[in-house]
C-alpha cells in the first residue's frame, strides 16, 4: 500500500510539473514593477510638467510665484560649475564634508536646469543639466563614512528626476546617458537598495526614495520590486496607527523587538497615537524628511501604474495632519515628547497633501492650512525642490 501511494504522489508531482500546478509551499510573489516602465516617471510624470508649465504660461498662482522663485535660484544658473569627486565622504551630520554639500546640491541643480528646460523649451538648460550628470558620472566612484548610506539615499534620489526629465523630453541627444545610467547602477544601487533597518526611519525611507527613482531609470524590475518590498516594510515601522495595537510595529530586518527596546527607538516615546511617528520627539525635520519620501515614493509608483498610495495613504494621512497641526500652534499635550516638540516640518507636504486631498478627496484641514501658508515651497538643498511648482493642485 505504501509503494502504491508513493507511486501515486509520484504520479501527481510529475503531472503538476506538466500543468505548471503547485500543490504546496508559498504562492509566487506578486511584483511591483510594471511591465514597461513609464517615462519621465520618477516624482513627475510628462502630464504632470504639462499641466504646470500650462499655469506658469498663463502666469497663474501658486505656480508663477515658484517657477519665479526656481529660475532666481543658483541652481538654476546656466554659470554653475559642477564640483563632482571621486570619493564622497561624509561622517555623521555631514562632518567631514568632502564633497556632500556638493554632490547634493549638483544633484539638485540637474534637476532644476531639468526643469527649467522643459518650461522654457531653452536648450541651454538642458545641456547645462546634461553637463552636471556628465562631469558626475565622469567621476564619482563611491560613498564612505557613517553617514554614506544617508547620503547616497539624498543624492540618489534627486539624480534620476534630473535623468528622467532630460533623457525622455530633450531631443537634443545626451551621449552619456548611458555612463550616467552605469553611475546610479554601480556606484548608488548597492548603497542603497539594502535599506538601514537599525537607523531612523528617514534614512531607510530617502534610501528606498533613491532606490525605487533608479529603478526606474535604468529599468530594473529587480531592485523595484525589492525596494518597494522595503518601502511597505518600513512605513509601518515610521507612522503609528492605533489599529498596530498597544505598540508600534518594529522595523523589519532589525533586532528591535521589545517594548523596551521599541520605546527607546520611538525616542522613549510611550504613548501612541495616530500620526506620530517614530522621530517626531526627536524633531520634526528629520520627520518631514521621512513623511516626504512616503510621499514621493507613492508618487513614482502611481506613475508607474502601480499605486501604492492605497496601501499607505491612512499613515500618510495621518502624519502629515498630526505634525501639521502642531505646526499650525496647537498646544503641545504633556503626554507628547515631554509636553515639548521641535518643530520645522519644513515644505514637504505638496506631494502627499495633493495626492490625498486633490485627488482622493480626504479632508486634510490641518495640512491644507500648512501647506498653502508655506508656498512656494522652493529647496531643504538636501533632496526636496520645487514641489509647490511641479505638484501643486496638479490633477494628473
Amino acid at each position: 500500500m505504501a509503494r502504491t501511494r508513493t507511486a501515486l504522489l509520484t504520479v501527481l508531482a510529475l503531472l503538476a510539473g506538466l500543468l505548471g500546478l503547485q500543490f504546496s509551499g508559498p504562492a509566487p510573489r506578486a511584483t511591483a514593477a510594471p511591465a514597461a516602465f513609464t517615462h519621465p516617471g520618477v516624482l513627475v510624470s510628462r502630464a504632470q510638467l504639462d499641466f504646470a508649465r500650462s499655469k506658469v504660461q498663463a502666469g497663474q498662482q501658486p505656480w508663477k510665484a515658484a517657477y519665479d522663485g526656481m529660475m532666481a535660484s543658483s541652481y538654476a544658473s546656466l554659470s554653475r560649475t559642477a564640483k563632482p569627486r571621486a570619493v564622497v565622504e561624509c561622517g555623521s551630520s555631514s562632518n567631514p564634508n568632502y564633497g556632500c554639500t556638493d554632490e547634493r546640491q549638483d544633484a539638485i541643480a540637474a534637476y532644476t536646469t531639468a526643469l527649467a528646460w522643459y518650461f522654457t523649451r531653452d536648450s541651454r538648460y538642458a545641456k547645462k543639466s546634461i553637463e552636471i550628470m556628465d562631469a558626475w558620472s565622469a567621476t564619482i566612484t563611491d560613498h564612505t563614512n557613517s553617514n554614506a548610506p544617508l547620503q547616497t539615499g539624498w543624492s540618489g534620489a534627486t539624480w534620476p528626476r534630473a535623468a528622467e526629465i532630460i533623457k525622455y523630453t530633450y531631443d537634443g541627444g545626451w551621449s552619456n546617458s548611458g555612463r550616467f545610467a552605469t553611475m546610479l547602477r554601480t556606484v548608488y544601487l548597492p548603497e542603497v537598495i539594502n535599506g538601514a533597518a537599525t537607523k531612523n526611519g528617514n534614512w531607510e525611507l530617502v534610501m528606498t526614495e533613491a532606490a525605487i527613482g533608479i529603478s526606474v531609470f535604468i529599468e530594473d524590475r529587480t531592485s523595484y520590486d525589492k525596494a518597494v518590498s522595503t518601502f511597505l516594510a518600513r512605513v509601518p515601522a515610521y507612522v503609528y496607527l492605533t489599529s498596530d495595537g498597544d505598540l508600534p510595529k518594529p522595523p523589519a530586518g532589525s533586532s528591535i523587538d521589545t517594548s523596551a527596546e521599541i520605546i527607546k527607538y520611538w525616542q522613549g516615546q510611550s504613548t501612541f497615537t495616530d500620526g506620530l511617528a517614530q522621530e517626531t520627539c526627536r524633531d520634526f525635520g528629520h520627520t518631514g524628511w521621512g513623511i516626504a519620501s512616503i510621499a514621493d515614493i507613492a508618487e513614482t509608483s502611481r506613475i508607474q501604474g502601480q499605486d501604492l498610495y492605497p496601501k499607505v495613504q491612512d499613515r500618510l494621512r495621518q502624519a502629515l495632519g498630526f505634525h501639521t497641526s502642531y505646526e499650525n500652534g496647537a498646544a503641545v499635550p504633556s503626554w507628547l515628547c515631554g509636553g515639548s516638540v521641535n518643530r520645522g516640518l519644513a515644505r514637504v507636504t505638496e506631494v502627499g497633501f495633493n495626492a490625498l486631498h486633490n485627488r482622493l478627496g480626504i479632508s486634510m484641514s490641518h495640512t491644507q492650512k500648512y501647506t498653502e501658508a508655506h508656498r512656494p515651497s522652493g529647496t531643504d538643498n538636501y533632496f526636496n525642490a520645487w514641489t509647490t511648482l511641479t505638484h501643486a493642485n496638479n490633477p494628473n
